[in-house]
């Protein structure tokens, strides 16, 4: 059987180029043709409406799509999670060096970051800060990061900004700063123009980041996917594995990228800025085993942030909840042989 599946080029999106790459998927019978989305939005609406059997895809914005809170009404489930976690908030050097938090600490650099932002408000220049689209974790993790140094959203311009343009728009000063997954906070300090300057894991403790995001529509194709991307997850989060998994992932065909950083990544080593400060993160972002179920708990605190953000009714969060339980599907990774 073959399936059209739509990713966008990022670090968790591993599981399903290391399904079509290695072998798992053709152990299912399956071939899979990978498609690199050029935006989340594009990859939503060619999912809705059946140009993707399947989709690695924001947690969020699956239940958004499905729920039609955002693009077309979409018929989805999602029996797997990708990952946890690896999220990153970036900003330009120059506003870093304005900010002079003095030390790395979350609430210390929100802090700092607050008493610039309330300083360029003031005399109408707000800082512009790049999220992948507004049903992501990204949204949320900034909102929790302005809220540790006193502010809320509305202190600072918002745009969404494709991960994989995350950079370009930072060198050319569209953007100030930016919330973006792996590699791409990477890049940017890379590249001399950005400073790693806080980190998902630590402003949002396993956030739900990645999930398969399935057409129900696809039928007897389910399991064997659902099978096949689990059983690569689960590879790719093997330690021995990595080298293999990095130098596949930094090819020009997906992130384009140096597989030394990819693999830093992966191990959870972060260079912070582009005088090499470094930090060891062991719970960057997790692969396999901790992220497979679509679990209950996740579910909940993702239409929590939601509410929270302004993007469902408060009052209508036990209703959102029953519809969105439907489309969170554990029970086709226990159909599909595999035990989160």
């Amino acid at each position: 059987m073959r399936l059209h599946l739509g990713y966008i080029p990022l670090l968790d999106a591993a599981p399903l180029i290391a399904a079509a790459e290695f072998g798992f998927a053709a152990e299912e019978g399956l071939e899979l043709d990978l498609s690199a989305e050029p935006s989340w939005a594009t990859l939503r609406d060619r999912l809705a409406l059946g140009y993707l059997d399947g989709a690695h895809m924001l947690a969020p914005l699956a239940l958004a799509s499905a729920l039609g809170l955002s693009g077309p009404p979409a018929d989805l489930v999602v029996p797997l999670g990708l990952n946890l976690t690896g999220n990153a908030v970036t900003l330009s050097a120059d506003l870093w060096q304005a900010m002079a938090p003095g030390e790395d600490g979350p609430a210390t650099v929100a802090r700092a970051f607050a008493g610039l932002a309330e300083t360029r408000r003031r005399v109408g220049r707000p800082i512009v800060l790049g999220t992948v689209h507004p049903f992501s974790c990204h949204t949320y993790q900034l909102r929790h990061f302005l809220a540790l140094g006193g502010l809320d959203l509305a202190a600072v311009r918002l745009v969404a900004v494709p991960p994989q343009h995350s950079v370009e728009a930072l060198s050319r000063g569209i953007v100030d700063g930016f919330c973006a997954g792996a590699p791409w906070n990477g890049v940017a300090v890379a590249a001399g123009i950005g400073r790693i300057a806080a980190l998902g894991c630590e402003i949002v403790p396993d956030a739900p980041e990645k999930v398969l995001a399935l057409s129900a529509r696809l039928g007897e194709g389910a399991l064997p996917l659902v099978r096949a991307v689990a059983r690569a997850g689960l590879w790719c989060a093997e330690p021995g594995n990595r080298a293999e998994l990095a130098h596949r992932l930094a090819a020009r065909a997906f992130l384009g990228q140096d597989a030394g950083l990819v693999a830093r990544c992966l191990d959870g080593e972060i260079i912070l800025d582009a005088a090499g400060r470094r930090r060891r993160v062991a719970g960057y972002i997790h692969l396999g085993r901790p992220a497979l179920e679509p679990a209950a708990d996740q579910l909940r605190w993702l239409i929590d942030e939601m509410a929270e953000a302004g993007q469902i009714p408060t009052a209508g969060i036990a209703a959102t909840l029953e519809a969105a339980g439907r489309i969170y599907r554990p029970d086709l990774l226990r159909a599909a042989g595999l035990d989160a």
